[in-house]
Order: structure tokens, then C-alpha cells, then sequence
């Protein structure tokens, strides 16, 4: 199984979530943490992360994934490329088949990141 380098890290969701007077988010967490945002700004990519995580075992395999969108096999999997990018899923080749896992610590690591934010947002 690969995760991109472009995960959002713990020290991101650190420097996110620290009160407005502790510190400013950098660069680079701020540009990790915008690619997360973007990977989920497409309403079939937040269904497929759904439909993985739903899944029997906690994988599904890209073959499973075409039908409940009603999309291309070509436009799915430069979906889940990237969701994979952007570390909120794992791939595993098997054969000619692509299998794909929800990263747990990943979602984690977002939800407390929106968690936190929101309070400064009301």
C-alpha cells in the first residue's frame, strides 16, 4: 500500500488547532490541509470514501466502485488517484485489480482539524 507525501500530518492539525494567538499555520500544512479540502470537494469523491468505508472488510476493489456513481472506470480512478494523493486512501494493486482502504489516522487527523476551526467560525 502507498500514501502520498502530501498527507496532512499530525504537526499540521498541531499548528491548525492551536488558538489564533498560539501560533500561524505554515506553508506547507496550509497547502497539505488545502489538498485534503480539495480531494473532498467533489461530491463523488466524498461518496467513494463513503462507499470504501462501508464496504465489507473496509476495502473495496475499483471494479465495486463504478456502478453506485454511475461514472466511467477511467473517471473513478482519476478520482481515487486523488484521494490516494491526498492520503485519505490507500491503494493496494493486486493483479489487474486496484484495492482501496480508508486511512483512518487521516480522517482523524482532518476531523479534529474542522472540529477545532469551527468554533472560531460562529
Amino acid at each position: 500500500m502507498t500514501t502520498a507525501t502530501t498527507s496532512l500530518t499530525s504537526s499540521d492539525v498541531a499548528a491548525c488547532c492551536s488558538p489564533l494567538t498560539g501560533g500561524v499555520l505554515d506553508t506547507t500544512a496550509a497547502e497539505r490541509l488545502a489538498a485534503v479540502f480539495k480531494a473532498l470537494a467533489d461530491p463523488a469523491r466524498v461518496k467513494l470514501v463513503s462507499l470504501i468505508a462501508a464496504a465489507e472488510g473496509g476495502e473495496a476493489c475499483i471494479c465495486d466502485l463504478t456502478e453506485p456513481l454511475g461514472l466511467s472506470q477511467p473517471t473513478v480512478s482519476h478520482h481515487m488517484k486523488l484521494l490516494v494523493e491526498s492520503g485519505l486512501v490507500t491503494r493496494e494493486q493486486r493483479g489487474k485489480w486496484a484495492y482501496y482502504r480508508v486511512n483512518p489516522e487521516a480522517l482523524d487527523r482532518l476531523a479534529a482539524a474542522v472540529s477545532t476551526q469551527s468554533k472560531y467560525i460562529n
